[in-house]
């Protein structure tokens, strides 16, 4: 029987736009608030990362915290909608906040206007903002089919959005005078940006009643449940923490690759560098989310197809090793697009993937967590990627980097060579063996089935 169809074209573009707003917070922060603090303000990377991992401890409570507070709203607006909208007021202030540091505090202040920026945006505002983003693939369409175009739509714009902001980031801030202003100025552009494209994205969808998401068309009677049974609700689905640290560990690989801009500067002795690799990452990422929807209809499902894929983009980043070992750009460059396609289909359907993840909870629990589930997205991003700037700052500061020389120490740049090359093939490795488990399809079918 075919499934009833929810979304018009524009519906599923509207959302996927979501994804620009999400990414001028995002990719601009971990691409490049290192080398903002660094080289602009001075800071230790080393203590900078340190910061960072503290402001992570926040993270993980808030993220089950707005699940759940997402889960319990109900207005005019739907569940999710009210929390993605006034969320991104807060992402937009705060992201400003981080790039305007002044130059004249004493370098303690410094030390906490970051921090306390950093953690508001991460812990707080992008956490609301992004959960409720999330959720919504599973709040306005009980399609599967089209719960993969929308996220599909989703990664196209984020890789898209990457992309620019990787590509033209350093220019324009040269073009704003550079140093400090330069960076708080370009800030403020890519905010006012992201506010009007996220609130676009929040009127261009229409949340489903309740009495229609609920099984069989009934409305299930509401069962209030606390944080803490929450958290269990999670922990008791092993795909949501098979999700979640896949996730997790992608986001650390992003952070390591947002480390070429140093590889760039310094290893390959030039920095524009950074902007082309990052069209050999995002233009493959783009095309595969193209064709992501159609090989999961013609894989029949999304499991084997995840699995695959990452297979390759395994193969492509040791590949990615061998070129840099060789000396030869073109080669890492062709191989970075190998291991960039083969990532893609994960990143298209990852959110449907979720939403089979909250119905097996519901069939094995009979509660919907919608909200909660989505949780993973955000911790994964915050967590993950703060746990890879962290680690990045920690392995600068005692390789001896010094962001103020024009050419670093030989224990730098064979630092360099490992944050670069070795650790994303490690951490692609490491995915590849958590999506083979990870056939949350089948077990929901069994479930289905009686096969307990």
């Amino acid at each position: 029987m075919e499934e009833r169809t929810y979304l018009k074209w524009y519906n599923k573009i509207g959302y996927g736009s979501g994804d620009i707003a999400g990414n001028v917070v995002y990719a601009f922060l971990s691409s490049f608030v290192m080398l903002y603090l660094t080289n602009s303000i001075g800071l230790n990377a080393g203590i900078v990362g340190s910061l960072i991992a503290v402001s992570k401890l926040f993270d993980g409570v808030t993220d089950v915290f707005f699940g759940a507070m997402i889960d319990k709203t109900h207005s005019k607006m739907g569940k999710a909608r009210p929390w993605m909208f006034y969320g991104y007021f807060g992402c937009a202030l705060t992201l400003i906040g981080i790039f305007a540091i002044p130059v004249n505090l004493g370098e303690t202040a410094q030390y906490a206007w970051f921090f306390i920026t950093y953690t508001l945006l991460n812990a707080v505002f992008y956490t609301a903002n992004n959960i409720a983003y999330s959720a919504l693939t599973s709040l306005v369409t009980k399609n599967s089919k089209e719960r993969v175009q929308m996220g599909s739509f989703r990664f196209m714009f984020a890789f898209a959005t990457s992309l620019l902001i990787q590509s033209i980031t350093l220019q324009v801030v040269s073009w704003l005078g550079g140093g400090a202003n330069g960076w708080r100025t370009i800030a403020i552009i890519y905010a006012v940006i992201g506010l009007v494209i996220n609130s676009l994205s929040v009127l261009s969808v229409k949340e489903l009643p309740e009495e229609e998401l609920a099984e069989g068309g009934a409305k299930e009677p509401e069962k209030k449940y606390g944080l803490v049974e929450a958290m269990k609700l999670l922990v008791a689905n092993k795909y949501y923490l098979m999700i979640c640290g896949a996730y997790i560990l992608q986001q650390i690989y992003t952070a390591m690759l947002n480390m070429g801009v140093y590889f760039m500067t310094y290893v390959l002795l030039n920095e524009n560098l950074y902007g082309v690799f990052s069209w050999f990452i995002n233009i493959p990422l783009i095309v595969a989310l193209v064709f992501t929807p159609m090989l999961v209809a013609k894989w029949k499902g999304m499991y084997k197809l995840n699995v695959t894929s990452y297979t390759v983009a395994t193969i492509g980043r040791a590949l990615v090793i061998l070129a840099a070992y060789l000396g030869s750009v073109p080669l890492m460059l062709l191989f970075t697009a190998v291991a960039a396609f083969g990532q893609g289909p994960w990143q298209g359907d990852m959110n449907a993937v979720i939403a089979s993840c909250s119905e097996y909870t519901w069939l094995t629990k009979h509660k919907r967590v919608d909200g909660t589930m989505y949780s993973c997205t955000s911790l994964g991003i915050k967590l993950g990627g703060g746990i890879g700037t962290a680690v990045a700052g920690w392995l600068l500061a005692a390789s001896g980097f010094d962001g103020k020389a024009a050419v670093q120490a030989p224990s730098t740049i064979n630092m360099l060579y490992v944050m670069y090359l070795w650790i994303p093939f490690a951490i692609n490795l490491l995915i590849t063996l958590i999506l083979s488990r990870l056939n949350v399809e089948k077990a929901n079918q069994e479930l289905r089935n009686g096969h307990v």
